[in-house]
């Protein structure tokens, strides 16, 4: 398939908002697709590079290439150019890169050069989401839509599907199922503004603590145990302790879903960054396990004994974990007949928040497990924290925001009537917010770098954010996780910003 084709239907999809017509558009491209293809042009649909990261930014992308006359460049071409560039390292590395991306963008037509530097730049935002795709792909190739999303769910690739339905058709589905050994993508939850909201929602439910660790699915087949991440990463040979526990249990084939936690010696569990650190490391793993041990917490049975439970009620995956995992090793809950008892649910969110854990989520006790989607029968509730910060600077968008000042510097002030940067956002902006910002902004800046402006620090913008973490790159030794913006607020002047003290102070965890 020709680069270009893929190209023109990427800025189409862009331009629709109705999904029949992405599905539509999908399905014409998939059709023309060999098996090969489809494995480089869904992640390119969606933004993403099959090779990750590969080093490539706005410095090398900058630099002004001739494009070529008529489109010639094929999907695996581009694919094989990227891996090359991937592959550079060393002495020399960015002049390497700087020589293959020019060849490359000068192979590209104009059109072709646009779609490549969103694509490498993160900032390809046409709207082909994962379940239009599957949409598109099931009107490809006449497979049920349901038989799609299922395959897709326990193949834990939508690229290894398409692949096999455009090489052998629907029949291809039957080969994909829940495999002891083989990860699935796990369901999880919407948010709810409250456990009342969340409870009138489900009914009959189970409310749980919702821990702040690193997801894990623990599959088990005899004696060898295999860990993966919510990305389907392997991490077992990081993670002993929990080999061990899941080699304690009872049965001898299962596949569980849950968390891992570091909890202090005081019971209460560690920040996030400290879980994530000892997750992430992969050297010196008994040296980290002794400092940062980790403890397994599971919430989900998938399979137990060769048993399929899917498709089965939570209430009854949950007779099946209890039977399978001690107490000790499973969430905390309660269950609540609904909206009548959502104060026990309240009281048990209370006490959850009190035991350090972030917040509870809420799940419907006749659910079944939707693995790899984000079901409305879990319902996640936590505190929203916000804040009130000054705009330092923003950088350009791409893609769909070009023009537009994007990504925002967020400052909160520091004792010596200055500012401290604690992080970026480019979420939770409207295109109307988009446009007003960039106005202001520019009215506003000192100084424009290309990348972006430098602004004087005059605008008070409101904050989301779900917490904080340490981190050496920000003058304040913190970062915001997850920060999104909520509005402006131009009733408030600079000095009626929130300061960095107050922000330590609430959040104790993130400190030294």
């Amino acid at each position: 398939m020709l680069l270009t084709r893929l190209a023109e239907v990427s800025g189409e999809v862009a331009a629709t908002a109705a999904r029949s017509r992405k599905t539509a558009l999908l399905a014409e491209l998939f059709r023309e697709a060999e098996p090969d293809d489809v494995p480089i042009v869904i992640p390119y649909l969606a933004g993403r590079l099959p090779q990750g990261r590969i080093g490539v930014g706005w410095k090398v992308l900058s630099r002004p290439v001739p494009p070529a006359d008529g489109p010639a460049l094929t999907v695996r071409e581009v694919d094989a150019r990227l891996s090359e560039l991937g592959r550079v390292s060393g002495p020399g590395s960015q002049a390497e890169r700087v020589r293959l991306v020019g060849e490359l963008m000068g192979a590209a037509t104009e059109a072709e050069q646009r779609f490549l530097r969103g694509l490498l730049t993160g900032e390809v935002r046409q709207g082909a989401l994962d379940a239009v795709a599957v949409e598109g792909l099931a009107r490809a190739t006449g497979a049920d839509p349901a038989g799609v999303r299922r395959a897709v769910m326990l193949a834990g690739s939508l690229r290894t599907v398409a692949r096999a339905l455009l090489a052998e058709g629907p029949g291809a589905l039957e080969r994909f199922r829940l495999t002891v050994g083989r990860p699935v993508h796990p369901m999880l939850a919407h948010s709810a503004a409250s456990v009342a909201e969340a409870v009138a929602k489900l009914g009959p439910c189970a409310v749980e603590e919702k821990l702040d660790g690193i997801r894990v699915q623990v599959h088990r087949d005899g004696g060898t145990v295999r860990i993966h991440t919510r990305t389907l990463d392997d991490i077992t040979g990081r993670l002993p302790e929990v080999s061990a526990a899941a080699l304690g249990l009872a049965g001898e084939r299962f596949i569980l879903d849950g968390e891992v936690v570091s909890f202090g010696a005081d019971g209460r569990p560690r920040s996030f960054q400290e879980t994530a650190g000892r997750v992430g490391s992969r050297t010196d793993v008994a040296r980290v396990a002794g400092e940062v041990p980790v403890s397994p917490v599971f919430f989900d049975a998938l399979s137990v004994d060769g048993r399929d439970l899917l498709d089965l009620p939570f209430a009854e995956r949950h007779v099946e974990l209890a039977r399978l995992v001690p107490e000790r090793m499973r969430v905390r809950g309660t269950v609540v007949s609904g909206p009548a008892e959502a104060g026990a649910a309240e009281r048990f969110l209370a006490d959850t928040l009190a035991r350090g854990h972030e917040g509870v989520v809420v799940k419907a006790l006749d659910a079944a497990y939707s693995a790899g989607r984000r079901g409305a029968s879990w319902l996640k509730v936590k505190p929203v924290h916000t804040l009130d910060l000054v705009v330092l600077a923003a950088e350009w968008g791409h893609g769909r925001r070009t023009g537009m000042l994007s990504n925002l510097h967020l400052g909160a002030r520091t004792a010596d009537g200055g500012f401290a940067m604690l992080g970026k956002t480019f979420k939770g902006m409207t295109d109307a917010m988009l446009a007003w910002q960039t106005g202001r902004l520019r009215e506003l800046a000192v100084e424009d770098g290309g990348w972006g402006v430098r602004v004087r620090p005059e605008l008070v913008v409101e904050i989301a954010y779900d917490g904080l973490q340490r981190s050496s790159r920000y003058p304040a030794g913190v970062t915001l996780r997850f920060a999104r913006v909520i509005r402006y607020r131009e009733d408030k002047r600079p000095e009626e910003a929130d300061t960095v003290e107050a922000l330590l102070a609430a959040h104790p965890e993130a400190g030294p």
